[in-house]
């Protein structure tokens, strides 16, 4: 997501601030899972409908790390400010989506869960690899988290994830999978099936949206530029299909929400269907315009070609 840096190393014992700041996150996750477990009529609509504690420890260990790191890194290497604003932004969209009140209208409207997962998949992760964060979160995290992405099994699999035919089909793939009827039913009542369906379009979309938006020139890289700017355009048709044969459909094609109870009684389940495939069809090929328009930036400001 970035060019390679110069940082002051990590030790394997953190600081007194990054104590502090581990037993402050630490805290307020308690808190937040004991509101929301317990007392969940006193959480406020910013807090979460459901707790996840892996989703609040990726969300606030990677800002702390972010923020960390920015003052361990060379100062020709940190992200601009505007890249500093899209990670944050990035992150916001992630938790808006998923740890907010806005996660209990997304299970009981089909073209809410739509915006959800556009957030998940889509913007936030697009907005965090427009950022290049990632050598400063690794600028900013312990020694030990280091030690563990630079193993030699989990760069195998990064590398194997970054293939550009793969990548491209488990990011189209899995938006559709999760849209297969049966498999959208059961993975709305079973919990674990609801918490792998999410953590999938947001991991699945931060490792696509940080290989097309890559700053860097290939080599290091792993692909040319032209190469990411086609990737960025081929993504859009698929999910352009998807939400025009869901917007068409005259039938309800996800009886899950009229089994658990739509929010909006006076939207029917057809009406409801065509709001969310229009969300399909639309914000994601927006969002592969955008996606286009940085690879192009990037490549201008590389001073390489196609």
């Amino acid at each position: 997501m970035g060019p390679t840096v110069t940082a002051t190393p990590a030790t394997g014992t953190p600081d007194r601030g990054a104590t502090i700041a581990y037993a402050l996150i630490a805290l307020l996750g308690c808190a937040l899972w004991l509101v929301s477990t317990r007392y969940p009529g006193h959480m406020p609509v910013i807090g979460p409908y459901e707790f996840s504690w892996p989703i609040y420890l990726c969300v606030t260990l990677s800002g702390l790390w972010f923020q960390r790191g920015l003052g361990r890194l060379a100062p020709a290497s940190r992200p601009g400010w505007l890249r500093q604003v899209a990670f944050w932004a990035g992150l916001a969209v992630i938790w808006i989506a998923t740890q907010t009140g806005f996660e209990y209208l997304a299970q009981r409207m089909f073209f809410i869960n739509r915006i959800q997962h556009v957030g998940m998949h889509h913007v936030g992760p697009l907005l965090l690899a427009v950022s290049a964060g990632g050598p400063a979160i690794m600028a900013g995290a312990p020694a030990w988290l280091v030690r563990i992405v630079a193993a030699r099994p989990v760069a195998a699999a990064y590398r194997v994830l970054q293939q550009p035919v793969l990548a491209a089909v488990l990011f189209v793939g899995l938006f559709w999978f999760w849209l297969i009827p049966p498999v959208h039913f059961q993975a709305m009542l079973d919990p674990r099936l609801y918490a792998l369906m999410n953590a999938s379009m947001i991991v699945d979309g931060i490792l696509f949206w940080a290989l097309v938006l890559d700053t860097r020139p290939a080599p290091p890289a792993r692909v040319r530029f032209g190469y990411r700017a086609a990737l960025a355009v081929a993504v859009m048709f698929p999910q352009m299909i998807l939400g025009a044969l869901i917007t068409f459909a005259t039938t309800d094609l996800f009886p899950y929400y009229a089994y658990c109870g739509r929010y909006f009684a006076s939207v029917s389940a057809v009406a409801d269907q065509q709001i969310g495939g229009i969300v399909i069809w639309i914000p994601p090929a927006m969002m592969s315009v955008i996606a286009l328009l940085a690879v192009l930036g990037n490549m201008r400001r590389a001073g390489a070609d196609l």
